[in-house]
């Protein structure tokens, strides 16, 4: 009598742990879990069980997501078809979320690989099995869940105690023995960029400032506005520790006085409403008088308001008149018909103007540029030399985020002489004698600026 030809099944054993400590003994968890799934497998000889010989071991990832490296290598395998069974010392090892294991089911049920844990016995091949299945997750993810709720309760309590827990130390502090301690080198440049606010100082300037001494943040990057503001508005600094919006008495040294903090704020509050207050429809349009279509129509500055958002424009004369609707003939003889070739008819300003300035400051370092306006400073001035133009034309770009709009938009009139605008881009002209009243007058706009 012939024996039945059993079919090989190749068993691939996963294992997980959610924390990395105690990874690196000599065995460990991980250790611990495949060698009790890989004598399961041995058990299973007889029924055509095969290890296979890769390793699928994640140390120090959750089992509340799928994006495990391990993990995602054994369902490329299993796609592949490379893996028959996979074989975990307890479901929660593979999954502890009731949703990510049934999208894992349904990957094992498409190519037909059969889960197995060690120490739960039951096979997904069966309802009975299923049903177990979806039993046994529902707690796993319970656990984790309330797992999760009293880590985050501890978290709250230890903050309304105004402990440190954990992560990056502000600048200005250092982390020892699990509190903040001040770092008086940095603590002492926190006071100063305190200070300079205070007396009504500029963000810019001070980030500048900043860039030019080599001071960085805890991270190894320079200060920029952005991480700035976060520093001014970080409470750590006058001693609070604030946990959801709430703040709390902290357990570490304030660096500031409150009465400074409070000076800080409010100069920055009113810089904020003077900012918001200060529109571009109440000053001129940067380009005003400058940008003309396609078909070299003027375009005019336009706003709108729309849920008390203003919205600005330049506007083609064509579409004021009502020509680009009806298709009426223009000053030049054209029509804008579906036949026409395409136009700009209507651009926002703000990315127009945004546009305008990136080719000035382009315009400004080419060679050609600096020579011609050092070559027309010479008939006025003879004196004038080239790298006091370069100069000159290098720090006007420096120079001109610290300017009002009303100085940006004279600014801009005195070195543009036209803008053509069309869908293929846009073309800027400059005045040479403009770049000549520029050098003169930059030393007076930066101390307007300051």
């Amino acid at each position: 009598m012939k024996k039945p030809i059993i079919r090989k099944l190749r068993c691939a054993v996963y294992t997980r742990k959610s924390s990395e400590e105690g990874l690196d003994m000599e065995f460990n968890s991980l250790d611990a879990q495949r060698e009790a799934c890989e004598s399961y497998v041995a058990s299973q000889r007889q029924e055509g069980w095969l290890l296979v010989p890769d390793r699928y071991d994640d140390g120090g990832f959750s089992g509340g997501t799928l994006e495990r490296p391990a993990l995602q290598r054994l369902l490329a395998d299993i796609e592949a078809g490379k893996v028959d069974i996979v074989v975990c010392y307890k479901i929660d090892r593979l999954s502890r979320s009731l949703m990510d294991f049934a999208k894992l089911v349904e990957v094992f049920e498409r190519k037909n690989v059969t889960f197995v844990s060690v120490t739960q016995h039951f096979s997904t091949t069966t309802s009975m099995g299923r049903l177990t299945l979806n039993m046994l997750l529902s707690f796993a993810q319970f656990e984790r869940e309330v797992i999760g709720e009293r880590i985050r309760d501890k978290f709250a309590a230890s903050r309304k105690k105004g402990m440190w827990m954990g992560g990056w130390a502000p600048f200005g502090y250092d982390v020892k023995d699990r509190k903040l301690v001040i770092n008086e080198n940095e603590a002492r440049c926190v006071r100063q960029i305190f200070e300079q606010m205070a007396k009504g100082g500029s963000v810019t300037r001070i980030v500048r400032d900043l860039t030019a001494e080599g001071v960085v943040n805890k991270y190894g990057k320079r200060f920029d506005k952005g991480k700035l503001y976060k520093l001014l508005n970080n409470s750590v600094y006058i001693g609070e520790a604030v946990h959801k919006g709430v703040s709390w008495p902290g357990e570490h040294d304030a660096i500031i006085p409150k009465a400074l903090w409070d000076r800080v704020h409010a100069a920055m509050a009113e810089n904020a409403r003077t900012r918001a207050n200060r529109t571009r429809a109440q000053t001129p349009a940067l380009l005003k008088g400058l940008i003309f279509d396609s078909a070299g129509r003027a375009m005019s500055p336009t706003h709108t308001r729309r849920k008390q958002k203003l919205y600005r424009y330049y506007v083609s004369q064509s579409v004021i008149r009502g020509a680009a609707r009806h298709g009426e003939a223009d000053d030049a003889g054209g029509l804008h018909s579906a036949d026409a070739a395409p136009a700009v008819h209507r651009v926002p300003a703000g990315d127009v103007e945004a546009a305008v300035f990136a080719q000035l400051r382009i315009l400004l370092r080419q060679p050609e540029i600096i020579v011609a306006t050092w070559r027309a400073a010479r008939r006025q001035a003879p004196e004038t030399t080239e790298a006091e133009v370069r100069e000159a034309l290098h720090q006007f770009n420096a120079l001109w985020d610290e300017l009002f709009p009303a100085e940006q938009a004279r600014i801009v009139q005195l070195l543009v002489e036209r803008i053509d605008i069309d869908v293929d881009g846009i073309d800027v002209r400059l005045r040479v004698d403009g770049l000549v009243h520029l050098v003169r007058d930059l030393a007076d706009v930066e101390r307007r600026a300051a």
